[in-house]
């Protein structure tokens, strides 16, 4: 695959007001000599933001009103406007640039709308609606988030056609050819009053777990090496190109932890070793791990020099300021200073030039999320799901059971149980009694996950539950039980707990990890340890997200191309009213000692 036209992409700027230090005037002459001139000076700020997720105003269109949370934080382009445009005007237009750490396209109805419902690849199709602000915005460069692969690399092409700006991935490579994919850098010239242009250097970095959790659409077309190694290659070749600064846009955590064990020999949140192994770097943009990380030292090994790294919230909620002040000396520009900050989003109203460019592209999603596809007998809600099995889950799982069963009537494998792994992605997710929407089903799944049917013994089934329950913490008999302190055990994400329906199990939080599971049994009988079943499991886990034992290299069975959410859908069209009292059961429980704990 060709390098795309923008690899080389460089931006002039012309000084703009209130730019920089001028210059200072010489002094008289004194009898010990002339005083000597005031050094060059000059200050620039690059602005960033990550983990977008398709969040344009601010909206929650699973909830169909205004984004709220605990914190009262707000989301969205549209506040981010607000914000780089009060920094644009303090530190003067031609002194800022704006970047992102990636994965934009997935996660809200919005996105999803413009994917899968109204695509932006159809035939006069329309633009994305994060291509629209962005540009409106005006982002100078965008690294590639993993969840841009999600759609599809038609979608993501698409996307990237309609961006005015650069989408970077030095580490996503074409499969045959091993060269980049897409463009690696950007190079940004910013004008000083000095006459020496400033040339800063955005270096972008995908994360490698691209391979593992969309492998259905990269497996043969591209390949993502580790972030530490690429960033060796293209740092020396930056500052070769004359670059004074240089920037990286990472969507790797800061962490240095991985999610997908020992499956890819590469670290799946590697930002901080990037910046302790790699000389050359002045500052890195951190994304994928949803965490706030205001200003982040780390020395590098080989120079001794600091790197500054931050974090902005997801979705919007905060915007990154990188403050660089250089200083010109031996006949170059010179990183003097480097800090970091966030700036709050709520703290601003929305930019009316970006609610006003998306208004009838919002009106359409919110239109379709409130589509009735059923009703229910009874309200269900996540709210006590990370420690009780509640039907909502059992929803889920019954979708996944009977879909795979179907799918696999009549072959050599209709014989065998069919069980169903599902987790709590979302606490705040309900169905509510009497209609059900689309947004009700789109809460209860955000992700754009698929379903597979892998072949698993009975004692591979019991490691993985072993493996599931880490998530709890250890909590002695006795000791009373807070529910805000039980779960997240070694920062292990709702997402990466599942419930298996089709067995019953205890799990007994007393103990330590990997003895918790207890009872374990299929139909009323101890579970076989050489007995066959078919789990329904998405492509996430079933791709090795999470680490879990087995699974990903367990027989695949079958799998499916479309989005369990649309499969939930389809499923509550077709029966017209979801009743739990048909599907919803008492699986598993927590106990310590034996006695349960609710």
């Amino acid at each position: 695959m060709p390098l795309n036209r923008r690899t080389f992409l460089e931006s002039s700027a012309a000084l703009g007001a209130g730019a920089a230090l001028a210059a200072g005037a010489v002094a008289p002459a004194e009898a010990h000599g002339p005083r000597p001139k005031p050094a060059k000076r000059y200050s620039f700020t690059v602005m960033g933001t990550t983990d977008l997720h398709g969040n344009v105003l601010n909206w929650d269109y699973f909830t169909d009103k205004e984004f709220d949370d605990k914190a009262h934080n707000d989301v969205g382009l549209a506040k981010i406007s607000t914000l780089v445009n009060r920094v644009r005007a303090e530190k003067g237009r031609r002194n800022t640039l704006l970047i992102d750490a990636g994965d934009t396209i997935q996660g809200t109805q919005l996105s999803y709308y413009y994917a899968k419902i109204d695509p932006i690849t159809k035939t006069g199709g329309p633009v994305h609606p994060m291509a629209q602000a962005m540009n409106a915005i005006g982002y100078d460069a965008a690294a590639l988030g993993n969840h841009e692969f999600n759609y599809g690399i038609p979608v993501l092409r698409k996307f990237e056609e309609q961006c005015d700006f650069p989408l970077l991935g030095a580490n996503a490579l074409d499969a045959r050819t091993l060269r980049p994919a897409f463009a690696p850098y950007s190079i940004h010239r910013l004008r000083t009053p000095h006459g020496r242009d400033v040339k800063v250097a955005v270096l972008g970095l995908t994360n490698p777990g691209i391979a593992i959790w969309d492998k259905a659409n990269v497996s043969g077309r591209m390949v993502f090496p580790g972030l530490e190694e690429q960033a060796a290659k293209w740092v020396p070749k930056l500052r070769s190109l004359g670059a004074d600064v240089v920037v990286v846009s990472a969507h790797s955590g800061s962490s240095g932890t991985s999610s997908w064990g020992d499956q890819l020999p590469y670290v799946e949140n590697a930002a901080a070793l990037v910046a302790e192994q790699v000389p050359g770097i002045d500052a890195i943009l951190v994304g994928h791990a949803h965490a706030e990380i205001p200003e982040y030292r780390v020395t590098n090994e080989e120079t001794g020099k600091e790197v500054v790294l931050s974090e902005p919230l997801k979705w919007g909620q905060r915007l990154t300021l990188f403050d660089f002040d250089l200083v010109w000396e031996k006949g170059r520009w010179t990183v003097e200073k480097a800090a970091a900050r966030v700036l709050n989003s709520n703290t601003v109203e929305e930019d009316p030039e970006i609610t006003g460019l998306l208004a009838d592209e919002h009106a359409k999603v919110v239109a379709y999320v409130n589509q009735v596809i059923g009703t229910s007998t009874t309200a269900m809600t996540t709210a006590d799901a990370p420690w009780k099995d509640e039907p909502i889950i059992d929803l889920i799982n019954v979708v996944q059971t009977e879909t795979v069963r179907a799918a696999l009537a009549g072959g050599a494998y209709a014989g065998l149980p069919v069980l169903s792994q599902a987790s709590c992605f979302s606490r705040t997710a309900r169905i509510p009694a009497g209609e059900i929407t689309i947004k009700d089903a789109a809460g209860l799944y955000p992700f754009e996950n698929t379903l597979e049917a892998r072949l698993m013994t009975g004692a591979q089934l019991k490691e993985y539950l072993e493996y599931s329950a880490k998530y709890y913490v250890q909590t002695p008999a006795g000791a009373p039980v807070d529910t805000a302190k039980l779960t997240n055990a070694d920062n292990t994400p709702d997402y990466n707990y599942d419930a298996v329906s089709g067995l019953t199990y205890d799990i007994d939080i007393a103990r330590p990890v990997g003895s918790r599971i207890t009872g374990l049994s299929f139909e009323g009988e101890p579970i076989d340890p050489a007995a066959k079943f078919v789990l329904a499991v998405n492509n996430y886990r079933a791709s090795g997200g999470g680490a879990f034992p087995h699974v990903a290299k367990a027989e695949q069975l079958w799998a499916d191309s479309d989005e369990i959410r649309n499969t939930i859908i389809q499923w509550v069209r077709a029966k017209g009213t979801v009743d739990a009292s048909l599907f919803a059961g008492v699986g598993w429980r927590l106990t310590r000692d034996g006695v349960p704990v609710f």
